[in-house]
């Protein structure tokens, strides 16, 4: 896949990693137009491929009363405003069948979750709106498996694919994050490493899943070390009251001078 067929991505031909970056849900145009407008400062300094992020709403929840969204088409036309407005090509996530047509109206980008990267008739949805589809990678399914999840998407004449890690299930309540899947699955697509939900504690009894963010760092460290092609991270202004996701979310604050590092870290790679 070429980054430069993305609409309004730039730096391309920086040689850079490229950034999925952003809040976990869209809670409001306001929190989305802050955080857009601070990374996109960030990745035009840095000379980095950038794609916001912001899931129009959140169907996989631990409790019934957890936040989902502030309706739908709000959301949308939200992260369309962002685009609009910043010049940035920008990528949800969706859920169901149907909401891969209407959310190709408003993104570049369409999004399979992890839990639902095996059902066929939504990726396929996703490939045939002829979309960039950012498959993530079960927590339950191994690198080598991620080859027939693409195949899904170019058999519908669709090469615009990208595979994400989000990290595997360890026991019942913690992720890990193998690096071997990283040039395994290059194979296949080009591979983004989800930093922040890799760092996430799932399953947690009160119903709200818990994080280790101080790991951040170490983790998208090694994951440019080892080859991935882009990062993902999500990132908020105040993580503690986020509406989801906050117990793993990067603080905002934080994110330039950890890309910084990141940017680093290539240069010297690109030199090996």
């Amino acid at each position: 896949m070429q980054l430069n067929k993305i609409p309004k991505i730039k730096h391309t031909t920086s040689n850079n990693f490229f950034l999925l970056a952003g809040p976990c849900a869209i809670e409001g145009e306001e929190m989305a137009m802050q955080i857009a407008e601070k990374i996109v400062k960030i990745t035009d300094k840095l000379e980095i491929p950038y794609i916001f992020k912001g899931s129009f709403k959140k169907a996989n929840r631990s409790r019934i009363d957890s936040f989902t969204g502030i309706g739908d088409e709000k959301a949308l036309k939200i992260l369309r405003k962002v685009s609009e407005t910043f010049d940035v090509p920008t990528v949800t996530d969706i859920h169901e069948v149907s909401d891969a047509t209407m959310a190709a109206e408003y993104v570049d980008v369409l999004q399979i979750p992890a839990f639902l990267v095996r059902q066929t008739d939504l990726v396929v949805a996703a490939a045939e709106t002829g979309k960039v589809v950012n498959l993530k990678k079960g927590q339950f399914m191994s690198p080598e498996s991620m080859k027939h999840a693409v195949t899904k998407v170019t058999d519908c004449n669709n090469e615009q694919v990208l595979i994400t890690d989000r990290g595997t299930m360890f026991g019942y309540q913690d992720m890990i994050v193998d690096f071997r899947g990283i040039p395994t699955m290059k194979q296949y697509a080009p591979v983004v490493l989800d930093v922040t939900h890799s760092l996430q504690q799932p399953n947690q009894s009160a119903g709200v899943t818990g994080g280790r963010p101080e790991m951040i760092s170490t983790i998208a460290r090694a994951g440019i070390a080892t080859g991935a092609d882009g990062i993902f991270i999500e990132t908020h202004f105040d993580p503690a009251n986020a509406k989801s996701d906050g117990a793993n979310m990067l603080n905002l604050n934080l994110l330039e001078k950890l890309l910084a590092d990141l940017v680093a870290i290539r240069k010297t790679i690109n030199q090996l």
